[in-house]
């Protein structure tokens, strides 16, 4: 990318819009009355995908911007358990019969830190509550520090067919500048303890812009992950934002990498990604050429959900746990954030609803055109808006932004179309944020565009 635009655009705050609107526009006009009416209301032929939340780690990792919580023994893991049960058994019961499950993944925290025994007793509740489709991908993110083999052998039993490993980096200063000691040996036996027991698709999750990360180590951490021939890879960008995750605090903004140099590191680690033989997906995947999310890249049929790209083509997406956020075709329903809270509203509620977003045609529309240069840097504003009878004019963006982006060389517009070409691509949520309606000018919660 050119320095000027890394000069323009490195303090610019975008949306990742794994959801549209962005979360923090959910309101608390939708309750658990609006979720009960929503799912009684679901379409028996709808394809259905589950989202089980587990907040749980064995320590916290300085970079982590997800929704997690330390725990130093098994009851409040047990506690929680219990309550989620109740909340399969209860948004289940809401349900029509018919829709039949077609993907499942577990996220977290660390999934994998669950009681066996527990973990083995959730997968047969799931089965119990749901239709899920033999052929169903059943996903689980994995942290290879804690992963015993107890839980390797029930993995397998279960049914998992994809983990995902959280990498980050292997280089070691960087580990010790994250709280995150991980050798690549470690990884590298819980990727062949994973393959022993059945799991055959393994991916590896990489970040860029941590402290103290360089091209140089960056490149390596590359070099060492594709040697575990894993079948898709992840490379996101750190988010630094202690205001809203404290423990982001443990790090000097010092010994950040520079948008300069963060831009150094992404295109470096993707050059050596695809020299490896793996093809990009989107913004921040990549994946074996016969690898079904790359022929649904090729084929215009990927996906964009909370858990990133996918080839998930699901109707319903329900979401368990705390902080869980889910996906109805009338909109977003967002679980209480805190685990507290959770517990209490599953013991008094039987729902943990705390707020949603109820879409509008215009949201669906805005929606589609966004996932769509998300996940193929290409849509035809007259087309979409044509699959929801409205006139293209009504989502065309605002002119001088347009123009802006596109004398940078961002974007280009012929007639209705629009393509984001190859080199400003790591730019896309900028394109993406013309159509949101609902962003903040000063990007509020958002991360920074590089």
């Amino acid at each position: 990318m050119r320095p000027d635009l890394v000069a323009k655009y490195r303090h610019q705050r975008v949306p990742r819009y794994t959801s549209y609107p962005a979360s923090p526009h959910f309101t608390d006009a939708v309750t658990a009355d609006t979720y009960r009416d929503w799912l009684s209301s679901a379409d028996p032929r709808s394809a259905l995908s589950l989202y089980l939340h587990l907040p749980f780690c064995k320590s916290m990792c300085w970079y982590c911007g997800c929704h997690t919580t330390v725990v130093r023994h098994e009851d409040p893991i047990w506690s929680y358990l219990a309550a989620l049960s109740a909340e399969l058994r209860n948004v289940a019961g809401l349900l029509p019969q018919g829709p039949v499950v077609r993907h499942v993944h577990f996220g977290g925290g660390t999934p994998t830190l669950l009681p066996v025994q527990g973990f083995r007793a959730l997968m047969a509740e799931l089965r119990t509550r749901f239709q899920i489709a033999p052929d169903a991908e059943i996903a689980i993110e994995i942290d290879p520090r804690t992963l015993t083999p107890d839980m390797v052998e029930a993995l397998g039993d279960v049914g998992i067919t994809r983990a995902s490993l959280g990498v980050q980096s292997f280089d070691a200063e960087v580990q010790a500048a994250i709280n995150r000691i991980q050798p690549f040996a470690m990884t590298e036996a819980a990727v062949q303890r994973l393959r022993a027991v059945g799991i055959r698709g393994v991916n590896l999750d990489l970040i860029y812009g941590l402290p103290r990360q360089t091209v140089a180590s960056c490149v390596d951490t590359v070099r060492q992950a594709v040697s575990l021939k894993p079948d898709r890879l992840s490379i996101f960008g750190y988010a630094h934002m202690p205001g809203f995750k404290a423990h982001q605090g443990r790090i000097d903004p010092e010994i950040l990498p520079d948008a300069d140099e963060r831009v150094a590191q992404l295109r470096a680690m993707e050059m050596a990604v695809m020299a490896s033989g793996y093809v990009r997906i989107g913004m921040d995947h990549f994946a074996r050429p016969d690898d079904d999310i790359a022929i649904a890249a090729k084929n215009g049929t990927l996906r964009r959900n909370f858990q990133g790209y996918t080839t998930d083509e699901a109707d319903l997406l329900l979401a368990f746990g705390a902080s869980a956020i889910g996906k109805l075709p009338q909109g977003y329903v967002a679980n209480i954030l805190s685990l507290p809270g959770y517990l209490k509203a599953m013991e008094t509620e039987g729902l943990a609803t705390a707020r949603g977003y109820r879409m509008s045609l215009d949201d669906k529309l805005r929606a589609t055109v966004i996932e769509a240069l998300m996940c193929r840097f290409d849509v035809d504003l007259a087309q979409v808006a044509a699959a929801f009878d409205t006139p293209h004019e009504a989502i065309m963006p605002d002119p001088h932004a347009i123009a802006d982006l596109a004398g940078d060389g961002v974007v280009h517009l012929s007639g209705t179309r629009l393509v984001v070409p190859e080199a400003a691509r790591p730019l896309v949520r900028s394109v993406a944020a013309l159509f949101d309606r609902h962003l903040d000018p000063e990007g509020g919660r958002h991360s920074k565009a590089i």
